[in-house]
C-alpha cells in the first residue's frame, strides 16, 4: 500500500471515530438529562382525566409520558366493566397492551379479537375500530401513540 493511501485511510478512520463519539456523547447527554419513568396502572399518584368527548362518560385517560398534543406519547386508558368504545379512528398508529380486564376489539374488515392481560395489539393509523370491556371487571389499556393523539367517530357510529 502507498503511504498516501494509508494516510488518507487513517484520516477517514479518525473522522468516522470522531463522528461516532460525537453522536454517542450527544445521546449520553440526552439520557443523562431525561428521567426514567415507571408507573403502575393502580398508582394513586396517576392523574386521570375524561377521555375525549366523543366517548360516553366513564372512560378515562392518564398520560404517562410525552405530550399528547405535540407528538409521541404513552397513556393508560381506563373504562368500567361492560363499557363500549364506539367505532372510531386515530391519525396515529397505536401500540397497545391490555393491563387489566378483558377487552374485545374489532377492526373494520377483521375478526374480533379478545385481549386479556398481557395481550399486545397494533392498530394502524386511520384504521376504524371499536372495543368493549367485558362485564367481568374494569379494563386498563396501555397505548403508545406515534404522533399527536386524536379520536374521530366513524361515520354512522353512536356514542
Amino acid at each position: 500500500m502507498s503511504e498516501r493511501w494509508t494516510r488518507k485511510a487513517s484520516t477517514h478512520l479518525m473522522l468516522i471515530c470522531w463522528l461516532a463519539l460525537s453522536c454517542a456523547h450527544g445521546a449520553a447527554q440526552t439520557a443523562e438529562t431525561e428521567k426514567a419513568v415507571a408507573r403502575a396502572f393502580d398508582d394513586a399518584k396517576l392523574t386521570w382525566a375524561p377521555c375525549p368527548p366523543i366517548f360516553k362518560k366513564g372512560c378515562e385517560v392518564s398520560v404517562l409520558y410525552g405530550d399528547p398534543a405535540k407528538g409521541r406519547s404513552d397513556v393508560f386508558l381506563r373504562t368500567p366493566a361492560d363499557y363500549t368504545l364506539p367505532s372510531h379512528w386515530h391519525t396515529s398508529a397505536e401500540h397497545m397492551v391490555l393491563v387489566a380486564g378483558e377487552m374485545h376489539v374489532t377492526y373494520e374488515g377483521q375478526e374480533m379479537v379478545v385481549l386479556k392481560p398481557g395481550s399486545y395489539a397494533y392498530g394502524p393509523a386511520k384504521a376504524k375500530h371499536s372495543a368493549r370491556c367485558a362485564k367481568a371487571g374494569p379494563c386498563v389499556l396501555f397505548i403508545a401513540f406515534e404522533s399527536p393523539i386524536d379520536a374521530t367517530l366513524s361515520e354512522g357510529a353512536d356514542k
